[in-house]
């Protein structure tokens, strides 16, 4: 069966409008959804277009000549307008490092969130490092087009190894055992402290987002046995009921349900077919649960509705809450387009 042939075909034409506040949209539902080269015409124009306007312009307006935002540092804090959170947006809003402003802020993170341990931290020591800062980080650098030199590498192997539990290597060799703390990743397997140090689907699936970015013929045996963990982990529950363990929490989070945009750590079970996509799971029936649940959320008009927002909090406010969403229904239909190919 087509991906078309699943949603109501409004949708992909409202995308594909000219959109002075969300440029963005236009060019990622041009190159993903439609499969346009990257000379042709029409997406090298709307690459102009997300570049000079709407919110890409408005975070690139705030940052410092250095590459930072609001203060020098490994960039977590403040949230959400940091150093971390812009790189994590500016991938998720379709730029990359042809611009170079965008560059410049992905060398200054590389050379200041990453810590001698190797792996991508808060406070650039290993107490600081969490899956879902790792992933996140990770995925988006790699989306924004950085080369895999020997920080992001080190970064992406600290990572896997963090999952898996074996000796981290870096790229020149050496070798060092994971060392695990009460803050931060606390345990093999996804356990971490910010879900009482036990294992987290929300950092396993930013985990698996970074992985899949990488081809898995260029993946270590580590990044591998990672992914493999990765999926093992979301399929351990049906992924459209999120029932992960919670230890704090009588019921999963309600954050699961409510599709949005941006996503930085908070996740949606979007997120996990995202996720599970990229890892190769395309038209395993084991997401049937969760494709029709996605399929059920588009309206009559074939749209996707914002249902968690970060506006108020970020530098520029993105569309509005409770409202029809290009950037959930680009999210849901590059989806879509995965699972059915």
């Amino acid at each position: 069966m087509n991906a078309i042939e699943q949603v109501n075909m409004q949708a992909l034409d409202w995308l594909l409008e000219e959109d002075v506040e969300n440029p963005g949209v236009r060019y990622l539902a041009l190159k993903e959804l439609h499969g346009r080269a990257e000379d042709d015409p029409a997406l090298r124009s709307a690459w102009l277009s997300n570049r000079r306007g709407g919110p890409v312009a408005a975070i690139l307006e705030q940052q410092d000549a250095q590459g930072y935002w609001v203060q020098p540092g490994p960039g977590y804090s403040p949230k959400y307008r940091s150093t971390v959170w812009q790189v994590i947006l500016l991938a998720q809003l379709g730029t990359d490092i042809r611009e170079e402003r965008v560059r410049k802020a992905c060398d200054y993170l590389l050379a200041h969130s990453i810590g001698k341990f190797g792996g991508f931290s808060m406070t650039a020591t290993p107490s600081g490092a969490i899956h879902c800062l790792q992933g996140n980080l990770g995925a988006a650098l790699l989306t924004l087009g950085m080369p895999a030199d020997d920080r992001l590498f080190n970064a992406l192997e600290w990572m896997a190894c963090s999952v898996t539990g074996d000796p981290y290597r870096d790229s020149e060799g050496l070798s060092a055992p994971i060392r695990f703390y009460r803050s931060g990743v606390s345990g093999p397997g996804f356990h971490c402290s910010a879900n009482d140090h036990q294992p987290c689907a929300w950092g396993a699936v930013k985990v698996a987002l970074a992985l899949a970015k990488i081809p898995a013929g260029q993946r270590t045996p580590a990044m591998q046995k990672a992914a493999q963990m990765c999926v093992d982990f979301l399929l351990s529950a049906n992924p459209a009921g999120a029932d992960y363990p919670h230890p704090t929490a009588p019921k999963p989070s309600t954050s699961w349900f409510k599709f949005g945009f941006p996503v930085f750590y908070i996740t949606d079970i979007l997120q996990i077919l995202e996720a599970l996509l990229g890892l190769g799971l395309a038209g395993d029936a084991r997401l049937l649960p969760v494709i029709e649940l996605l399929k059920n959320k588009q309206d009559a008009q074939g749209r996707w509705i914002m249902e968690y927002s970060y506006n108020g909090k970020t530098w520029v406010d993105i569309e509005e809450k409770k409202q029809p969403s290009k950037w959930v229904a680009l999210r849901a239909l590059r989806v879509l387009k995965q699972y059915y190919r």
